[in-house]
């Protein structure tokens, strides 16, 4: 592996970081605060290329690698999350399988308006009683001639009430467990697809969540991803790139907190002095640094092996545990370094830790990285 970025890799990075810390932090705490979502910034993010980062230029991507993707939302993490996740699922999550699943068809219709950014896309996989256990899919897709009938709930689903596009998971086939499963990509807005109210969470606040409703929705069987029965594999490999993508936003998380931590202690004083030249801060920061760089190299890792087109599912995996975990205590001790003051919004760390904290949950749990992992282990 070489360690040093290529000028199309810096270029990616350098960009990310000037819009985030130059404009996306100027309204980040009031969309924090009123669960804002960043319509202006998405179009900003468009227009430079962002939604379709890893998207071939055939079809209206800026046809970049993974590591350029993995350094561009960690800047744009740094300031706002929300920011990450809405670019990562368009670009992870749905672009992806139809670029490597859909065909030139459905590429054309659906691909090149969402790598260009004209329209935003969505991934529909966790139901009420199917989160982290994607083969015991409620939603179906039932033939019928030429089309499938669609029936079910989704939860949980980032970009739910803002997307254009949907990719679709759902059961055609139960009686063959996940052999039956299909993948769909289609319009938000067909006639029967209904969108539940906006969740009011924690963290990722200006990122739109909701339970999205499929009653009798009409779908052409050419809407359909791959061969019959091939939508588990599609999601399952789909989640690999997604998984890398939360593991850049965990870091983005945790190198922001480090970042406030670190110009706070430097000018904060406190018996007689900057308090980072008190030990237990100053170790703190110590330690903060060297888990950014651990997390920071898994990452990387990562992307390399999906870059170089070799298996990256278990590395991603232990990229998306690993930044995860850490992103959790890192913003979680840059609060503890500004005492008070990492309690108020003003000072940016606490919605980081409220932010960190969703990380170790979607796209798959920490346990759920472990049982991969260990999985693999196993052999």
């Amino acid at each position: 592996m070489n360690f040093e970025y290529t000028e199309e890799q810096i270029m990616a990075q350098q960009s990310a970081r000037d819009l985030a810390q130059k404009e996306f932090i100027k309204d980040v705490i009031e969309r924090d605060a009123k669960a804002i979502f960043p319509k202006n910034h998405v179009q900003t993010l468009a227009e430079l290329g962002f939604m379709g980062m890893q998207v071939a230029p055939e079809w209206d991507g800026t046809g970049m690698d993974t590591i350029s993707y993995v350094l561009a939302i960690e800047e744009i993490s740094k300031i706002d999350s929300s920011l990450g996740v809405i670019m990562s699922v368009n670009n992870s999550l749905v672009c992806w399988p139809i670029e490597n699943y859909g065909t030139d068809e459905q590429k054309e219709k659906y691909l090149k308006p969402l790598a260009r950014g004209d329209k935003l896309g969505a991934f529909l996989l966790s139901e009420p009683e199917a989160g982290s256990d994607a083969t015991k899919q409620r939603t179906t897709a039932v033939e019928d001639g030429d089309h499938y009938i669609i029936n079910g709930t989704k939860n949980w689903i980032t970009n739910g009430g803002t997307a254009d596009t949907y990719v679709v998971i759902a059961h055609t086939h139960p009686e063959q467990g996940h052999r039956g499963i299909n993948a769909f990509v289609m319009d938000s807005k067909l006639e029967g697809i209904s969108v539940g109210p906006h969740e009011d969470k924690m963290g990722m606040r200006s990122s739109d969540t909701h339970s999205v409703m499929f009653t009798d929705v009409k779908v052409p069987k050419e809407n359909r991803l791959g061969d019959d029965g091939m939508g588990f594999k599609i999601a399952m490999k789909t989640l690999e790139g997604g998984r890398l993508g939360i593991a850049a936003q965990a870091l983005g998380l945790a190198s922001g907190a480090y970042e406030f931590a670190l110009k706070y202690a430097q000018e904060r004083k406190a018996f007689g002095t900057e308090i980072i030249n008190h030990q237990d801060v100053a170790f703190k920061l110590a330690d903060m640094a060297t888990e950014i760089e651990q997390m920071r190299l898994l990452a990387l890792h990562a992307a390399w092996l999906k870059d170089q087109g070799k298996s990256y599912g278990t590395a991603s995996a232990m990229a998306k545990l690993a930044c995860a975990e850490k992103a959790m205590k890192i913003t979680t001790d840059a609060v503890q370094i500004h005492g008070g003051y990492g309690y108020v919004k003003e000072y940016h760390v606490e919605r980081l830790m409220r932010d960190a904290k969703l990380t170790q949950i979607y796209e798959g749990t920490s346990e759920i990285q472990k049982i991969v992992i260990s999985r693999a282990i196993r052999g």
